[in-house]
C-alpha cells in the first residue's frame, strides 16, 4: 500500500467515526488499549469527537497495559473510564474453582471471561446507542467476517469496526507515523494483549492472536465479548459501510 492509498484508508476510517459521533449518540469505544485501540484513540481525541472511550479493568491486567492508560492522559488529557468486574462475582468463582480455573476447561476460562470482562462491558454499553471497537479482520480466525458496521441484536444497538480493513502493518505505520502511545508489550512480542495470565508472546510465524489462551483451539479463541449464546455475532451487517 503506498502513502496515497493508505491516507485514504485513514480518512475512510475517519469519516467512520464522524459518522458514528453524529448519528449514534451517544456512542462510547471499547478499548483494549492494545495497538488497534491506540490508532482509534488517536484518531477520536485529534479529531475531539463526540464518543466516550472505556477500558475494562479486569483485574488480572499487565502493568504495562494499566500504563498506558498514564499515557493516554499524558499526550492527550483524557481520563479513559474504567468498568470492572464485581467483586462478589469474583470472590465467589476464586472460592469456588481457584484463582486461575480457566487453564482447566473452556467452559471455566469462558466464566472468568464473563464476570470480568462481559458483564462489566453490559454495563458500560447500557444506554447507548452504538460501540465501536477496535478488531481487524485479519487478527484470527474467528474474524475472519468482520464488518465495519453491524447490528448487536444482543445489546440492541449499532457495532462499528473501523478498522476492519486494516493490516497489521497499517496498524503500525499510522501509529510511527503520529507519534501514537502504545503498550510496550508490543515490542516484546505480544501482537495481542489480554489479561496476563492469558496472554503469551507468539512465535515467528504464528498467528497474531495465537498468543491469546494459547492452550485452546483456535476456534475457541474468544472472551465473549463479541460472542453470542455460544457464537460468533455477525449478522445483520449494513453493506454500505462493509
Amino acid at each position: 500500500m503506498n502513502e496515497q492509498e493508505f491516507a485514504m484508508l485513514v480518512e475512510k476510517t475517519r469519516e467512520t467515526l464522524q459518522r458514528v459521533a453524529a448519528q449514534f449518540q451517544p456512542a462510547v469505544f471499547a478499548s483494549s488499549l492494545a495497538a488497534e485501540d491506540m490508532v482509534l484513540t488517536d484518531l477520536i481525541l485529534r479529531d475531539k469527537l463526540d464518543i466516550g472511550i472505556f477500558t475494562l479493568e479486569t483485574g488480572r491486567l499487565h502493568a504495562e497495559t494499566l500504563g498506558v492508560l498514564d499515557q493516554i492522559k499524558l499526550v492527550y488529557g483524557y481520563d479513559v473510564a474504567l468498568y470492572k468486574p464485581q467483586a462478589e462475582a469474583v470472590e465467589s468463582y476464586v472460592q469456588q474453582h481457584g484463582l486461575n480455573a480457566f487453564y482447566e476447561s473452556v467452559d471455566l476460562r469462558k466464566e472468568c471471561c464473563r464476570i470480568r470482562k462481559v458483564e462489566p462491558l453490559n454495563r458500560a454499553l447500557q444506554g447507548k446507542r452504538a460501540w465501536v471497537t477496535g478488531q481487524r479482520r485479519a487478527q484470527s480466525a474467528t474474524r475472519a467476517e468482520l464488518h465495519v458496521q453491524e447490528r448487536d441484536e444482543a445489546h440492541d444497538m449499532e457495532k462499528f469496526n473501523p478498522l476492519a480493513d486494516w493490516s497489521e502493518e497499517d496498524v503500525w505505520h499510522y501509529i510511527r507515523s503520529n507519534n501514537v502511545p502504545y503498550n510496550p508489550l508490543h515490542d516484546r512480542g505480544y501482537p495481542s494483549i489480554g489479561c496476563e495470565p492469558c496472554t503469551r508472546a507468539i512465535q515467528p510465524g504464528e498467528d497474531v492472536r495465537a498468543g491469546r489462551w494459547w492452550w485452546e483451539n483456535p476456534e475457541s479463541k474468544e472472551c465473549g465479548l463479541h460472542v453470542v449464546d455460544g457464537r460468533l455475532v455477525r449478522i445483520k451487517s449494513v453493506a454500505a459501510s462493509a
